[in-house]
């Protein structure tokens, strides 16, 4: 494989500890192309952001803490900032000390420690020794930067003047990057580009003006060498001076103060900074989008840090947001990393997305725990377009990754009724999330979501009848059993509390078929008859509390032949043939 042909390094893990409000307890975060960070507010996920820019502006202003960044605001040799980083590589330039592949990839470790405000001492994992040693891999920050993505953050509150740079920033870095690109040895100069003849220009007034001062050079490092010899006899120094390395950095294609102007075609154009934030956000999606949909040759990746990019977006923005965000990995240039309280910006559709719950646990402190990752679940083909269709339908379908108890049911008619219950007891059914597969197979996809947790949940689904009017089998009573068997690869099955509605929702509730309207008759039902409105009551707290009576008309069921046998019992009670 040649040089050229080699994967760019892939961050892979980031490990905090001491960093502003992350306490002594590490937060590991698994990073992938898309990593999306939820939780609720003051729990660290913006801490995370700025942790993961701090190390990939190793060397620059940008890198360097200030005290606020310490915990508590004080500076304590017991609980001193840390931040590690594990990078995937694909060759061994870092060098062979630094490279662990027992996990079957070839990882580098590095640790950034501040002893106190500004620069951190960094250090690598020497992997013969087993510690962390003070020389590093790939050598000098600016050197080991080079090898990583290129930070872009926009934070949620940002002063507009702050925000407006680094919009024109990511932006003239694409298009330098994709100026730069233009390069291409094996075009004749009288093809090249106005940029290429440039280059060529400096490359020889430089080489003139190293030429021109050869002298000069040659006395100093003979005169810098005696002084040397005394300490270090036979040794010598030679400035290199290397006119042709990075001939394309001497150029600026942008002056210092270069300003973006946005405005009407005909009317009065401002400064990005003067606008609304609205607007700035609208641009910065529009900036992302564009970056999304072209390629450049030029290999530096980038990595866009974005703090709640749901603010200030007009509604029907939101999901084209989204779809751009998720788009620009495409490019294999970008990885990503959000933090967000909206649920329209989470896809369980896609194969590159790693969402990460971030809270406060009993103890307070902090905790980062990986609530998605695609190749554990295992979805199938059938499984994603469930999933994308349901998100369709539904961008708030993925609420139960922000924590609280969640309920699966199968249609409106459940989700509509809860809802009225939850309106009408607020305190009693606090965290609820009330999730509507909109089809009896996407709920199979979800619980195979859910399981992944680990964490507690109910489903509520039809029984269904095993046969159809005209005596074929029927898939739906199929499905049931399909249902019980996902709910079985819970790892501790005993969390998921499995309710069926004996036939259907509308004939456990009403104890009639409904055949249009569903949800409206629901809800008249339970506004006008306090019964109705008991009974689904006492179903949510079911559905809530594992240990609570379920009502008559609905069964909590483990095996087939109950459920058959209840459906039965109805028919008869019911009179239907």
């Amino acid at each position: 494989m040649t040089k050229h042909n080699i994967p760019r390094p892939r961050l892979s893990k980031l490990v905090i500890s001491n960093f502003r409000c992350i306490g002594p307890k590490p937060v590991v975060i698994d990073l992938d192309e898309i990593v999306v960070l939820v939780g609720p507010n003051n729990s660290g996920k913006s801490s995370i952001l700025r942790a993961y820019e701090v190390v990939m502006c190793d060397g620059s202003k940008n890198g360097e803490l200030n005290l606020d960044d310490f915990p508590n605001g004080k500076i304590e040799s017991h609980a001193l900032p840390k931040i590690e980083l594990h990078t995937v590589v694909y060759d061994h330039s870092p060098g062979e000390k630094w490279i662990d592949e027992t996990s079957g990839e070839k990882v580098v470790r590095e640790l950034w420690t501040w002893a106190n405000i500004g620069k951190a001492k960094r250090q690598g994992f020497n992997v013969t020794t087993g510690e962390w040693d003070d020389s590093v891999p790939w050598g000098a920050a600016n050197v080991a930067n080079s090898r990583r993505p290129q930070p872009h953050k926009v934070d949620a509150f940002s002063d507009p003047e702050v925000q407006s740079k680094e919009i024109i920033k990511l932006l003239t870095s694409i298009i330098n990057d994709r100026v730069k690109s233009f390069i291409n040895p094996k075009i004749d100069q009288e093809e090249q580009s106005e940029f290429v003849k440039l280059l060529e220009q400096v490359k020889t007034i430089q080489k003139s003006i190293i030429s021109e001062s050869q002298d000069e050079i040659n006395k100093a490092q003979d005169g810098i060498s005696e002084l040397i010899k005394e300490v270090f006899p036979g040794y010598k120094v030679v400035f290199d001076s290397r006119p042709e390395d990075d001939i394309e950095k001497s150029i600026s294609l942008f002056k210092a103060g270069s300003k973006l102007l946005m405005g009407p075609e005909e009317g009065f154009q401002s400064t990005i900074d003067r606008q609304g934030s609205g607007a700035r956000r609208t641009l910065l999606w529009a900036a992302l989008r564009y970056i999304s949909e072209s390629s450049s040759k030029n290999d530096r990746p980038h990595v866009l840090l974005l703090d709640e990019p749901e603010l200030c977006l007009h509604p029907n923005a939101v999901r084209e947001a989204c779809r751009v965000l998720y788009d620009l990995p495409k490019t294999n240039k970008w990885q990503v990393m959000v933090t967000t309280h909206s649920p329209s910006f989470i896809d369980v559709s896609r194969d590159n997305t790693t969402i990460i719950r971030v809270e406060r646990n009993a103890e307070g402190e902090i905790e980062g725990t990986t609530v998605y990752r695609p190749n554990k679940i295992m979805l199938n083909d059938d499984d994603k377009v469930r999933l994308k269709l349901l998100n369709i339908c539904d961008p708030y379908v993925t609420e139960f990754f922000f924590g609280g108890h969640t309920i699966v049911v199968e249609g409106d008619t459940e989700y509509t009724a809860f809802k009225h219950v939850i309106s009408q007891y607020p305190d009693q059914f606090k965290d609820v999330h009330i999730i509507r597969a909109r089809g009896k197979a996407t709920i199979i996809s979800l619980i195979k979501i859910l399981n992944h947790f680990g964490s507690r949940y109910s489903i509520l689904h039809d029984s269904d009848y095993p046969t159809l009017s005209n005596g074929n089998k029927n898939g739906a009573w199929t499905t049931n059993e399909n249902i019980r068997n996902a709910v079985y690869c819970h790892e501790d099955p005993t969390k998921v509390r499995l309710i069926a509605s004996i036939r259907n929702f509308e004939n456990a509730f009403l104890g009639e078929e409904v055949s249009k309207e569903k949800p409206y008759n629901a809800l008249v039902n339970l506004m006008e008859k306090p019964n109705s409105l008991k009974q689904i009551r006492d179903l949510l707290e079911a559905l809530v509390n594992h240990a609570a009576r379920i009502p008559h008309g609905f069964i909590e069921w483990d095996v087939l032949e109950d459920l058959e046998k209840s459906l039965n019992n109805r028919t008869e009670l019911n009179h239907f043939s």
